[in-house]
C-alpha cells in the first residue's frame, strides 16, 4: 500500500530526523566506551536503537571525532578480507562523554516536565 505524503508529514519526518542526529555523537561515543568497534558493528547497534544510521552519516562523524581526539583507531587483521578499522574512546573522548551524558540527563528531565501533563 502506497501513501501519500504532504508537506506537514515531510517535515515532521525532518524534525524526527534531526532529533535522531542530535544524540548520534553520544550515541556513537557511547558505543565505543563499552569496547573498541568497528563501524559496521555500530551501525548495526544504533540501527537494533532504531537511531537508523547509513555509513554515509557514520564515517564524517568517526572522521571528525577523530580529528577533535576523542576517538582513536587501529588496524586489526581480518579472517575475510584485509584489515579493519577498530575505534576506541581516548581520555578526551571520555571526558566528552561523561558531559554529554550528564547534558543528555538534564534534558532529558527537562523534556519530561515540559511534557509530562500532556494526555497521550
Amino acid at each position: 500500500m502506497e501513501v501519500e505524503l504532504n508537506n506537514k508529514d515531510i517535515k515532521l519526518e525532518n524534525t524526527k530526523a534531526q532529533m535522531r542526529k542530535g544524540v548520534l555523537e553520544l550515541c556513537v561515543l557511547s558505543i565505543i566506551a563499552e569496547e573498541e568497534a568497528y563501524p559496521s558493528d555500530i551501525i548495526k547497534k544504533l540501527k537494533d536503537s532504531k537511531l537508523i544510521v547509513v555509513e554515509g552519516t557514520l564515517y564524517p562523524l568517526l572522521n571528525r571525532l577523530k580529528n577533535a581526539d576523542l576517538l582513536d583507531y587501529s588496524w586489526r587483521e581480518s579472517t575475510s578480507g584485509p584489515p579493519r578499522k577498530y575505534y576506541a574512546i581516548t581520555g578526551a573522548g571520555k571526558s566528552v562523554l561523561d558531559e554529554l551524558l550528564l547534558t543528555w540527563e538534564e534534558l532529558n528531565t527537562a523534556v519530561h516536565r515540559s511534557t509530562a501533563n500532556l494526555d497521550k
